[in-house]
């Protein structure tokens, strides 16, 4: 049985890059290029129109972020795949790029094959980074403190299975400030309801800035 085609969407507001893009990804067996967008309005007209599988997205888009863009489009057609495609390796918009949905994030300087390789790798439902954006995001995961001091005391006490009640009397605080803390504790860390608080503390919570 023969693979459907990918069908591919470029979206890029250099229409130069379009077109190499073009040139080079129509000789690719089982990629089929079935439109091109310069902006964001093309990219939404043409997800409609030419029903592509993939969508190779820039970035760097003039009228609206290719990262805000992707998300736009996931949330309309949440079946779409979006590749990112930047001259940056900027750990941030790596971030950022995934939690709005991309299924990967791929450099322009980035030789022929490797995009071929994350084309690929994306439309059979797995995730794709360049070598040399991997490289930048792990080695940026030196600890950086998302939390303040107090939040990080609060988050290794329940760790500890303290209450509200017996948190606001060890530090010192109100309960209603012990709570206002673990809202913004589960806001910062994206974290829904206690359960989650409470599994996040326990796996995470230790070091400087606890009970002890």
């Amino acid at each position: 049985m023969v693979e459907p085609a990918i069908r591919l969407l470029l979206s890029d507001d250099h229409p130069l890059v379009r077109d190499g893009l073009r040139a080079r990804l129509s000789t690719v067996p089982g990629v089929e290029v079935v439109g091109e967008a310069g902006s964001a309005a093309e990219a939404q007209q043409q997800v409609l129109l030419a029903s592509p599988t993939l969508v190779l997205m820039d970035v760097g888009m003039r009228d609206m972020n290719g990262i805000d863009l992707a998300a736009l489009l996931l949330s309309e057609h949440p079946g779409l795949l979006v590749l990112m495609l930047s001259m940056y390796d900027n750990p941030e918009y790596v971030q950022r790029a995934l939690q709005a949905g991309a299924r990967g994030y791929v450099l322009k300087d980035a030789p022929a094959s490797e995009i071929v390789a994350a084309i690929q790798a994306v439309a059979a439902g797995g995730t794709f980074l360049s070598p040399a954006v991997s490289r930048r995001l792990f080695r940026n995961q030196a600890p950086r403190p998302v939390l303040s001091l107090r939040e990080s005391q609060i988050l290794s006490g329940l760790a500890k299975g303290l209450s509200s009640k017996q948190l606001a009397r060890d530090l010192d605080l109100s309960v209603r400030t012990v709570e206002a803390h673990r809202q913004n504790i589960k806001r910062k860390l994206g974290l829904e309801g206690q359960a989650e608080l409470i599994k996040y503390a326990v796996e995470h919570a230790s070091g400087p800035g606890g009970l002890d």
